[in-house]
């Protein structure tokens, strides 16, 4: 019958969530310190951009637009040098479009793996409420088939069958709180190519490109 076989999936099941729990959060820990790491290159020389930005605002210098197209270790420099470079060819038309295409040709890099960080927060706690739940039942279809297996015994299967779910949630809290945390840097980044567009658009009619 298929309860039976629900039953003695059971019996070995929960143990294989559980390690697979464990896998999934091995993987999603080489994946936050992979992102730490490269998106903390990007961000600090977006903030360095960011302040280039500030000052020429202050100064009221859009020839700072030229001096950030130098600067080809940031994102936003490097889309300034090809927007200067249009500019230079083909004048200020499609000089937005240009920063636009930028963009989204630079954003699979910076969410990589970021996918995999929201599914594994999102379904980890489900997945271990289902080695949970598969190890309640081993622990009473145990008591079932043995009669010298008492309260205690359910009790200590029952706890086991909780570790589970303990671990789904150990999972998916860091993966969440990371997933979100390396959106926030993202976001910043992107706002940050937003102010260069603007500052190139402004350096344009300036220059009556």
């Amino acid at each position: 019958m298929l309860t039976e076989k629900i039953f003695a999936f059971a019996q070995f099941a929960d143990q294989t969530i559980l390690g697979f729990l464990v896998l999934l959060s091995v993987i999603s820990l080489g994946i936050i310190l992979e992102r730490a790491v490269a998106l903390r290159k990007v961000t600090k020389e977006s903030e360095k951009v960011r302040q280039r930005v500030r000052m020429a605002l202050q100064a009221n210098s859009l020839e700072d637009f030229e001096i950030i197209a130098k600067d080809a270790e940031s994102i936003e420099g490097r889309v300034a040098s090809y927007a200067l470079r249009h500019m230079r060819d083909s004048g200020s038309k499609g000089l937005e479009e240009i920063f636009n295409s930028y963009a989204l040709s630079e954003k699979p890099d910076l969410e990589r793996f970021l996918g995999f960080l929201a599914t594994v927060g999102s379904n980890a706690p489900y997945v271990g409420l289902l080695g949970t739940v598969l190890g309640i039942m081993k622990a009473f279809n145990d008591l079932a088939q043995s009669s010298e297996a008492g309260q205690q015994t359910v009790m200590a299967g029952i706890s086991l069958a909780l570790v589970a779910t303990a671990a789904g949630l150990f999972v998916a809290i860091p993966a969440v709180i990371f997933y979100n945390y390396f959106q926030r840097k993202i976001k910043t980044v992107f706002t940050n190519l937003e102010s260069v567009k603007e500052l190139g658009m402004a350096y344009s009619k300036k220059k009556g490109i």
